[in-house]
This record gives C-alpha cells, sequence and structure tokens, in this order.
C-alpha cells in the first residue's frame, strides 16, 4: 500500500523567549536558507480560520524578492500577541520529471517553505505545540518519492535533498540560539523510519 503524502514541518523553541524578540528572530531564522529571500508575507490575526490583516507579494524572482529582515520590519512592524507572521521563503529540491518518459528526468526546482511565527495568544496558545517559530517545509514527498521508480542517480537526488534539509536543520542550530527543535509530520510518523523503509524497498 501506498504511503499518504505528508506535511512536514521544523517546529522551534528559544530559552527565555521574549515576544519583542520574535521579528528578530524570524529575520535570523530565514537567513539561513540557501536563498535567504522572502516571496510573500502574511499576518494572520487571532486564529487560521480569519482573513489575513495584512498581505504582501513581493515577487518570486530573486530581483523582486524583499530582503528577510525588510519583510520582516514591514510585516511585524505592528506586533500583536495574538497574530501569527508567515513568510514565503524559497528553496530548491530534487523533483523527478516522469511526463511520458520510461526513465524520470531529474530537475533542480524552486520550493516553497513558510517561516511563521506566533504570538503566544494566537489560536489558544499554538505555540506550545508548534514552537515560537514553525517552519512548514510542504509535503515529506521529495524526500522519499515513493511513487517513483528509482536507480542511483534517483537514490543520489533524493539522499541531496534529505542533505539540504539537514543542512538547513544544522545551521539554524549553529546560527539563531535555539532550545529545542522538532521535526514532526502531520500524521506522527518519522520521517527517518519512513526513509529507511523507503530504501530498503531498493536493495
Amino acid at each position: 500500500m501506498e504511503e499518504m503524502a505528508d506535511p512536514l514541518y521544523l517546529s522551534l523553541w528559544f530559552p527565555n523567549f521574549r515576544f519583542a524578540a520574535l521579528p528578530e528572530k524570524l529575520a535570523l531564522i530565514i537567513e539561513q536558507f540557501p536563498e535567504p529571500r522572502v516571496h510573500a508575507a502574511t499576518v494572520y490575526p487571532l486564529d487560521w480560520q480569519q482573513s489575513p490583516s495584512f498581505q504582501r507579494v513581493y515577487g518570486q524572482t530573486a530581483e523582486e524578492a524583499e530582503t528577510p529582515e525588510a519583510a520582516v520590519a514591514e510585516c511585524t512592524e505592528m506586533l500583536h500577541e495574538d497574530a501569527a507572521y508567515e513568510f514565503e521563503v524559497p528553496w530548491r529540491l530534487w523533483h523527478p520529471d516522469t511526463d511520458g518518459l520510461m526513465d524520470p528526468v531529474w530537475r533542480d526546482l524552486p520550493h516553497i517553505a513558510r517561516v511563521t511565527g506566533f504570538g503566544p495568544e494566537f489560536d489558544g496558545g499554538t505555540y506550545a505545540q508548534d514552537g515560537h517559530v514553525r517552519i512548514d517545509l510542504g509535503l515529506d514527498t521529495p524526500f522519499l518519492w515513493e511513487d517513483v521508480p528509482l536507480d542511483e542517480e534517483g537514490q543520489l537526488h533524493i539522499q541531496q535533498n534529505v542533505e539540504r534539509l539537514v543542512d538547513l536543520t544544522k545551521s539554524i542550530e549553529k546560527h539563531c540560539a535555539i532550545e529545542t527543535r522538532l521535526l514532526w509530520t502531520e500524521s506522527d510518523e518519522s520521517l527517518a523510519q519512513k526513509l529507511i523503509a523507503r530504501l530498503q524497498k531498493l536493495n
């Protein structure tokens, strides 16, 4: 039976965290991405069901995208304890192009991550469970590609995607003074265990 694609998150907590420090932490975390630019920024008041109170789309190209410091400063100009501050940040992952092809052609394509900082009163204090800052990494598909037949090249590109995730996590640990981090999926299945199972099927 095929596994369902699972949303993947990296939650971050800071020691002795003060809410006033959130903008500084958000900018610093975004700086750890290989392409530290912001494509869009959104503020959600109260909980996820509300319409955004602020939204700015900067653009998809490197020239149009905003720097982390400028985007965070604009988005958090009014810092509210019952709001969440979300930033769309590009990074790159290997994707197989299987369109009518016997063997997939692998392409290094843009992939959006969402970096969100939570006010302590947002959505009933969701930060206690989700982190002071949560990175939504999208679906876990690029780290598994379970529906794609993998040869040596495919295995290599999955390995490279995992390495990019590990490198991002290590860079955040090194530069952002976090206390705790948690890589988790919506189904609570371990990505590491799914990876091991995937590779065992190949060998």
